[in-house]
This record gives structure tokens, sequence and C-alpha cells, in this order.
């Protein structure tokens, strides 16, 4: 059995996906195609350094796979491909959705913020390290963020679907805590449990979440402050007359 559909609330009608302007397409074609060259080189410098010291293939792609950086650039790549190829098929429509654009393009702005914040000092990659580190870490995320600005419209977002937001920042902590416990890697110093103790890297990661949740909250304000399209507008008329 499935949950009934939550129905919006009467001054914000849920609209239905229309046809995505041509500029649209071309922008998330350009937004996949960064994120894929990005992740191609970033899993060439990962595959190349580890193969150095004895690892594999495997050993790469799970080294790879414990940043999120990788994993939300991933995301990123994956959901901008539906986008622009196969709009209108229901995995397209899927990412097409306001909420879930805003979503992934949310996790990708964290992504940009905390290691521009929090991470930039601790290392001066150069030349090709460094056009894919900012590719990563700069570029895609302002590309993210401009689409959405540029080509999302405003739309209503449920508590749930709001909390549902939380489920993959609060996956990857559990699951890099889990790993760390078991290989004595973690992927960022503000997270190594084995320099910092337990009781300090759960502060950090509570200040973490309350720092997404704010980017979240600056996302929906600037989404409550949009105007509301004609379409918004006509079917709330609509509603209005039927109602009279």
């Amino acid at each position: 059995m499935t949950e009934p559909p939550t129905l919006p609330a009467r001054n914000e009608p849920e609209l239905p996906l229309h046809t995505p302007s041509g500029a649209s397409l071309s922008a998330a074609a350009f937004i996949a195609l960064i994120a894929w060259l990005a992740l191609a080189a970033q899993a060439d410098i990962t595959i190349g350094r580890l193969a150095v010291r004895g690892y594999g293939l495997l050993d790469a792609l799970e080294r790879m796979s414990s940043y999120l950086t990788n994993l939300t650039a991933l995301l990123c790549a994956l959901s901008f491909t539906c986008v622009a190829l196969r709009p209108s098929t229901p995995l397209g429509r899927f990412f097409r959705a306001p909420t879930v654009v805003t979503a992934t393009v949310v996790y990708m702005v964290f992504v940009g913020l905390a290691y521009n914040l929090l991470l930039r000092h601790l290392w001066t990659p150069s030349g090709y390290r460094s056009l894919v580190n900012e590719s990563l870490h700069t570029v895609l995320p302002i590309f993210a963020a401009l689409y959405w600005l540029l080509f999302v419209p405003r739309f209503h977002l449920t508590i749930r679907q709001s909390l549902l937001w939380l489920v993959y920042p609060l996956t990857y902590i559990a699951v890099t805590m889990l790993r760390g416990r078991l290989s004595d890697f973690y992927p960022y110093p503000f997270i190594d449990v084995l320099e910092l103790g337990y009781e300090r890297v759960l502060i950090n990661e509570t200040l973490l979440v309350c720092a997404f949740l704010g980017l979240m909250a600056m996302f929906l304000a600037i989404n409550h402050r949009r105007p509301r399209s004609r379409d918004s507008s006509a079917v709330q008329n609509v509603r209005q007359d039927a109602g009279s």
C-alpha cells in the first residue's frame, strides 16, 4: 500500500510539468557534460594514484565513493543527463520536478561551499588536478545554481518532501562512520574519529547538518519570494471559481 499524496495548499497549486524549453535542455546537457568529464578525470587521477600503491580498480572506485563530492557530482550528472536526453520519460519527468531539481542543486551547492570554506586551505593542487578540483567544487555548483535560478519555477514543498531532502546527507554520514570504523579511513579531517574522537566529530556533523538546513532554508526563501507563474494564477482562479 502506498501513502495518499499530500495535497498542496490552496494558495500554492501544484502544476503539471510542461514541455521544457530548448534553453533549459541545452543548459542541462552542458551541466551533465561538465559533471561526467570531471568525474572521469577524477577517476583517472584516483586510479593512477592508488595503482602506484598496489591497489586495483575496485579499490579506486571504493575510495572515490567515500567522498561526498564524487557522489553528489554523480547524482548531478545522472539527473541532468535524464533532464537533457529523456525529458518526457518517467525518469526524466522525475528529475525535472522542481522539488527534485532543487534538492539536487542544494546538495551540489553545499558541496561547493563546504569545500571552499573548510577544505580549500588544506591543499593546493596544480595543473590537471587543479582543473578537475575547480570543476567539481566551483564550476559545477555555480552552473547548477544558475540553472535553478533561470529554469526552475516557483513550487510548493510539503514538510514530508523537505524532510526527504535530509535522507541523502544523513545516510552519507551514517555510512561514512560505519566504513571508517571498519577501515580506519575517514575522507574528511572534520569527521576523522581517529584524530578528533567521537564527541568532537558528532559536534562537527551536527554543525554541518545545521549548515545544510540553513542552505535549504535560503533556497526555499528565494522560491517563496518568486512571483507566481501565469499558469499558477490560472489554476488558482479556476479553483476559486469552482468553489464559488
